[in-house]
């Protein structure tokens, strides 16, 4: 009531010409996103900053008219998970909105206090940068939220995707653009011959000379869109399948031909390819002995200390270490004299660790703290193990769940915009 009043009034105030138009546009609404509206000021400076970022990664910008619904529809999918994180209490405070933009500055090399300027040069003020920054924090935990839960990662899988890295030579990562033409979904037979038409009309821009990144910034549903479809360099387990089925044989500077999946029809460019030199894993085991007296066990810290400081003067007067183990351990590595076997890094809290790796082969640490109690240790040897094998599999796992979170958010994206109520309104 209050806000229709106030425009009420503004309307029957007389005002020079030009004021009345500024004003005018900037409450122009240019969309409505289920209860909220983005504005056409808001859009207008959506457009500068995407402007600017095509023009610095030397994308030719799309025609006005087809830029403009492209950044208007990504901000529709933003205000869309934004109302979602919303409903789902999915927030992030100052403090950890200070540590994202300290993290930001150090990456970029500068110093907070110069960040303000930097961002002015992006063609931002301060305030929006912030909330931007916050926007985006928000809708990776809510994608974390909604997206993780779904995700699984079989024994199959991993075994494939290595297979598949294995007969890409070794090391050899690619470098993708791609633009996405997404179906609605459950799409009619019509849609779909729809949806193929646009690709075809695509198809021939392509093979006419067209530049793709302008292209993908022009027609791609793909979040990134306004980098030029760029997936940035990835190994082949971390390519979608259905581009790394068409890979094998493609020359730099290709484009694939139309592929279907169930969410919509794409294209592809392999833009490069690079080799890189297989790198061998070695980490570093520690051999290890310890006497632990439990917290439980003692009265005091004091009586913990003294304990273990008597049974330390012990050894050091030739007492055998696994002996006393055997007899005064908590723990139940006692019955075979306190050894823990190889220790990799990472097996123990880092108090044990720390303490551990500060000692030669042979020597005994002082009395050490934990959250378990108190420990004497003793470091038998130390050697290297080559986890080569094991990274491997370990990055295949990683990258098949990555690939898989990827298309798992582009399809719960797709549905969530569906389910929206959304009024583009006329330019």
């Amino acid at each position: 009531m209050m806000k229709s009043l106030f425009r009420g009034l503004m309307t029957a105030l007389v005002l020079p010409a030009c004021f009345q138009l500024h004003a005018a546009e900037l409450d122009r609404v240019a969309a409505v996103v289920n209860d909220d509206v983005i504005t056409a000021s808001e859009l207008r400076s959506r457009l500068a900053q995407v402007e600017h970022q095509l023009a610095g990664q030397g994308t030719p910008l799309p025609p006005a008219s087809q830029l403009r619904q492209q950044v208007l529809e990504r901000m529709v999918l933003e205000r869309i998970q934004l109302e979602r994180a919303r409903q789902m209490n999915v927030t992030v405070d100052d403090a950890s909105l200070d540590r994202a933009i300290q993290r930001i500055a150090e990456q970029n090399r500068v110093t907070l206090a110069e960040m303000p300027k930097l961002v002015e040069k992006e063609g931002m003020s301060w305030a929006q940068f912030r909330d931007s920054i916050r926007n985006e924090i928000i809708m990776v935990r809510l994608r974390e939220r909604e997206i993780e839960p779904r995700l699984s990662v079989s024994d199959a899988e991993i075994e494939a995707a290595m297979t598949a890295g294995n007969e890409s030579p070794a090391g050899r990562e690619y470098l993708i653009s791609h633009i996405f033409l997404a179906a609605r979904d459950g799409a009619t037979p019509e849609q779909w011959m729809a949806l193929g038409a646009r690709a075809d009309a695509l198809m021939k821009q392509i093979n006419a000379g067209e530049d793709f990144g302008k292209l993908a910034a022009s027609y791609s549903s793909s979040q990134d869109a306004m980098q030029g479809g760029s997936l940035d360099w990835r190994p082949i387990e971390r390519i979608p399948s259905v581009f790394a089925d068409q890979l094998a044989g493609m020359k730099k500077g290709q484009v694939s031909r139309v592929l279907r999946t169930t969410s919509g029809l794409h294209v592809f460019k392999l833009v490069d390819q690079r080799d890189q030199a297989p790198k061998k894993v070695e980490i570093e085991q520690t051999h290890a002995r310890h006497i632990l007296i439990r917290t439980a066990d003692v009265s005091n810290e004091a009586q913990a200390r003294r304990r273990l400081e008597d049974l330390l003067g012990r050894i050091r007067n030739g007492a055998d270490f696994q002996e006393l183990a055997r007899s005064n351990s908590s723990d139940i590595t006692s019955t075979k004299g306190g050894d823990l076997g190889w220790v990799s890094p990472g097996d123990t809290v880092p108090e044990f660790e720390g303490a551990m790796n500060a000692l030669k082969p042979g020597e005994v640490s002082g009395v050490v703290q934990t959250p378990f109690g108190w420990h004497l240790i003793q470091v038998v040897e130390r050697r290297k193990l080559d986890v080569t094998a094991d990274q491997s599999k370990m990055a295949a796992r990683q990258a098949v769940r990555e690939r898989k979170a990827d298309e798992a958010y582009e399809d719960w994206l797709r549905q969530l915009r569906d389910t929206a109520y959304v009024e583009i309104k006329p330019e």
